[in-house]
């Protein structure tokens, strides 16, 4: 087993609230879903210094941890990142 799967890696500015988004983990003292940081950065190709500059209330650091978040529970995220995408997909092709 790889070192990273036996150690639980501390995320400080990551939380999981059944209020916040469902329960999805999102930066702590914000709303703002790892989920959405995935998608700005990696399938966007912002870079998180223009993330935080577009949303003031993030810090870099903030940033950075919610990526090395997703990369231990990627899964997990791009299981969400789908579901997310069908349903835009759904309801645009609806309207």
């Amino acid at each position: 087993m790889p070192l990273a799967q036996k150690l639980k890696i501390k995320h400080p500015y990551i939380i999981s609230l059944k209020t916040h988004c469902g329960g999805s983990p999102v930066i702590a003292g914000t709303k703002f879903p790892v989920q959405s940081v995935v998608f700005y950065i990696l399938k966007q190709g912002m870079t998180p210094e223009e993330l935080v500059k577009e949303f003031s209330h993030l810090a870099l650091p903030q940033v950075y941890d919610a990526l090395s978040y997703y990369y231990e529970n990627r899964e997990e995220i791009d299981k969400e990142l789908s579901l997310k995408e069908s349903d835009f997909r759904v309801r645009t092709a609806t309207s």
